[in-house]
């Protein structure tokens, strides 16, 4: 009777699929037939490994295998109706790839033919104002541009490259290796299938030279920080004729000496007069502009009797959003400054206004010292009297 496909591969029912690969891997080595020489039962015990984790790594064949067992994916134990030791390089291909590169063949890209240039990043510091706003930023980028001179063969002009002798221009050699035979990228032509025999002076036969590029990029308004942009086909150049990759664009935006960013809403502290907060008014406060012609400056309507960290909102007056045509708010928090170095006249007309105030004018400190009152109370055992 076939052997449970889990504990073929030693792990439980419910294990995920980067934990099932893993022990194919560990169950694959161990059991290999080339590490167990003289072992009768390495090749039996690797076959049932690789159809174990054939059923088992397909969604559906699992739930099939789950719920009816092997009746369910019409297995009759190893070797039966599933796949066959020769389907080896495809399982191979898919677990070991990351581990043992191109050994195992099986349906890769050659490396000699066209291949996706590389991406790019490029860092991209922009002032609160250009978030706001938008604008558009020059950028100089070095990437890998194509040869013009050999147009990108990498042979000198008026030469060709050769056919690889060791691969016939095939870029794979194979060689046979125990059971079954291994191909491999060619040594001699790095999988290119040919040779430069006479290079081009100006890339040194890579058919690709870095240059710097002046680039034009659209900073939309709104953006945040650590927004990225990404520029289609503005990275590296492929080589074989492949595409471009692409240039990605990281932004960070600057601390502002007068406002924060907090979402979509602006915050600025603002010194209020003492005078102006008293009695109440209008004071000038700083904006961002939407465009050049645009004023930066907002009148604010300080509320008679203000105290410290009354915060005034203005509508609309904050970031626009990225994706739609909502505005945040500028948060406008007051701060009442109290005025210095007053003349003797100017001191003597504050006492008189102290004088004139009663508890009614400051709220604030009649219910600290009520409060104040009762701490002292509990402390001392006996009544204080107020100073």
């Amino acid at each position: 009777m076939a052997r449970d496909y889990y504990e073929v591969l030693e792990v439980s029912r419910g294990c995920s699929e980067a934990d099932l690969k893993s022990a194919f891997r560990k169950a694959a080595m161990a059991h290999h037939p080339d590490r167990n020489e003289g072992c009768t039962d390495a090749e039996a015990r690797f076959k049932e490994v690789n159809e174990a984790y054939s059923i088992l790594s397909d969604p559906q064949k699992r739930a099939a295998y789950d719920r009816f067992g092997h009746a369910g994916v019409n297995q009759g134990g190893p070797g039966g109706g599933g796949p066959q030791f020769n389907d080896i390089h495809d399982i191979f291909n898919e677990v070991f790839g990351d581990a043992f590169g191109d050994m195992f063949g099986g349906g890769g890209r050659r490396p000699g033919g066209p291949q996706r240039g590389q991406d790019l990043r490029y860092d991209l510091e922009i002032t609160l104002e250009q978030a706001y706003a938008g604008s558009e930023v020059e950028i100089t980028v070095p990437a890998a541009l194509g040869c013009v001179p050999c147009k990108g063969t990498g042979a000198k002009p008026g030469t060709s490259a050769a056919t690889c002798s060791t691969c016939g221009g095939a870029g794979r050699v194979r060689a046979a290796q125990g059971f079954f035979s291994i191909e491999r990228t060619c040594p001699r032509c790095g999988g290119q299938g040919q040779m430069i025999t006479d290079p081009c002076q100006a890339c040194h036969g890579n058919g690709m030279v870095r240059q710097q590029r002046t680039l034009q990029v659209r900073i939309p308004a709104g953006v945040d920080d650590g927004a990225r942009i990404r520029l289609s086909a503005e990275g590296d150049a492929g080589a074989g004729g492949g595409p471009r990759g692409d240039l990605y664009i990281f932004l960070s935006v600057k601390s502002h000496e007068l406002f924060e960013r907090d979402g979509l809403d602006l915050h600025c502290t603002m010194p209020v007069a003492m005078c102006t907060a008293i009695l109440g008014g209008e004071i000038e406060a700083p904006c961002l502009k939407e465009t050049a012609n645009c004023d930066a400056r907002i009148m604010v309507k300080v509320p008679e009797g203000a105290q410290t960290g009354r915060t005034v909102r203005l509508k609309g007056k904050g970031m626009p959003s990225l994706r739609s045509r909502e505005r945040g708010d500028l948060v406008v928090e007051l701060f009442v400054e109290t005025p210095t170095k007053l003349s003797a006249r100017q001191k003597e007309l504050i006492a008189e206004l102290a004088e004139s105030c009663g508890v009614k004018q400051h709220p604030r400190c009649d219910g600290f010292l009520g409060k104040a009152k009762k701490f002292w109370t509990s402390v001392t055992g006996a009544e204080e009297s107020a100073a």
